[in-house]
């Protein structure tokens, strides 16, 4: 099952290293301002956006993968159809370098299926919430 208790919420917090796939170059949207707001908060961002070459003054990954820093969590800004591939990466990784321990999909973005098999393999899910939101009330 999905994280949904502030406990589970403010553990996935402690977080150090954020990978945000779906990481935008536009201030105005969200998947540019809540990882901004996050590296504001102190959390190192890893942008994972192929047809960038840096945001938020960070080299930009083609994926997540391609990450070399150890990752805490994956906060998702891409649609809810393209979540089992992103979870898939996810889980090669973790398995592979056992870090990336938790996904996080963003407000409207949801997968039950690619959800459960995340939880299988021991990665913790947080689906159809907004970090920020998440942050600024239990953090804030």
């Amino acid at each position: 099952m999905p994280i949904t208790d502030d406990a589970g919420l403010d553990r996935l917090l402690d977080a150090e290293t954020i990978a945000v796939v779906g990481c935008s170059t536009t201030p105005g949207k969200a998947a540019h301002d809540v990882p901004a707001y996050l590296q504001e908060q102190g959390y190192r961002i890893v942008p994972v956006n192929p047809f960038a070459d840096e945001v938020l003054g960070e080299p930009a990954n083609d994926a997540v993968g391609d990450v070399e820093e150890e990752i805490d969590l994956v906060d998702v800004f891409r649609p809810s159809e393209e979540v089992p591939g992103v979870v898939d990466d996810v889980r090669e990784r973790h398995a592979e370098r056992g870090d990336a321990g938790a996904v996080w999909l963003q407000l409207g973005i949801s997968h039950d299926e690619a959800a459960a098999a995340a939880e299988a393999d021991g990665i913790d899910v947080v689906q159809d919430r907004c970090l920020k939101v998440e942050h600024g009330r239990l953090r804030g």
